[in-house]
């Protein structure tokens, strides 16, 4: 069980109005929201991991979403 704030829609919602890296579009074509693992808790104090292939160019990025919906970091 997650102790995150927001709800795992909401942090689909926050990943998807994040734009690529790369090429700044915000189309992606796979999305996949987890609850963050024991060691990211702990050590990003993330809620939800997410990792995202942009539809456009085909980066894969991932993303991590705080309790709050902050993103914390972008790789």
């Amino acid at each position: 069980m997650s102790l995150a704030k927001i709800s795992r829609e909401r942090a689909e919602r926050i990943a998807r109005s994040h734009a690529c890296e790369h090429c700044q579009e915000y189309s992606y074509k796979k999305l996949t929201v987890k609850p963050a693992s024991a060691s990211h808790r702990k050590t990003f104090k993330e809620a939800w991991h997410v990792v995202a292939i942009c539809g456009v160019c085909g980066l894969e990025q991932e993303l991590g979403i705080a309790e709050d919906g902050e993103i914390i970091y972008v790789s």
